[in-house]
């Protein structure tokens, strides 16, 4: 029976390796919109999230169906619990991938009044936490899942200074406050996709240690 169930917790990882995996590839296709101005792969970012939205139902009837017949108890509880947790992050990240594709159109011969430096360095560094969520979980390491909280750090500090860079836009060209604004909404998104991250990470934590952060 044990035997029987730990192939089971397999399959849940492996289902949620995938669904990691579609948001870090919604993440990076976004911002190959963003800064190469790639608009055709909009398209591209839209069947990402609705593969997305598809694992999550798909991974949440898998818990329940865990939870109801294999009745889990202890850690296994806590581990198909923060996994039932955890889709809710992802699918949010995807569904903001999507806005902030969607959004980047505004941005159209913007190139030279804006820098995308930061917005794309805060793209990898989300993808990046999401990547090491989901490891920590698999891996079952505390540690590893401890460092996503320190790594939205970074993000945020990316924001403050888009935040900046905005603010200096519009005050050199009031004419300009509508873009300005757009591009300070898609790195509000990106902060957001760190926070999810984060969220995803302290879930690991509980799986593993049965405490909330």
């Amino acid at each position: 029976m044990r035997e029987y169930f730990d192939l089971e917790l397999k399959a849940l990882n492996d289902k949620l390796i995938e669904m990691g995996a579609l948001v870090e590839g919604a993440i990076k296709n976004t911002i190959t919109i963003i800064t190469n101005g790639e608009y055709d792969k909009l398209e591209t970012s839209r069947m990402i999230e609705e593969k997305i939205n598809k694992m999550e139902r798909e991974i949440q009837n898998y818990c329940l169906n865990l939870l109801l017949l294999q009745s889990p108890v202890a850690g296994d509880l806590r581990t198909v619990s923060a996994a039932l947790k955890m889709i809710t992050d992802l699918e949010r990240i995807g569904d903001q991938a999507i806005d902030i594709a969607e959004m980047s159109t505004y941005l159209k011969d913007c190139e030279n009044i804006y820098s995308m430096t930061h917005l794309s360095e805060m793209a990898e560094r989300s993808s990046n936490m999401v990547t090491t969520a989901i490891d920590a979980f698999v891996k079952k390491d505390l540690k590893l899942a401890k460092t996503v909280a320190t790594m939205d750090d970074a993000i945020d500090d990316l924001f403050n200074k888009v935040k900046q860079e905005v603010i200096d836009i519009i005050n050199a060209n009031k004419e300009l406050d509508q873009q300005a604004i757009d591009v300070l909404l898609i790195a509000k998104y990106f902060e957001k996709i760190g926070d999810h991250a984060e969220n995803i990470g302290e879930w690991v934590v509980f799986s593993i240690t049965g405490k909330t952060v």
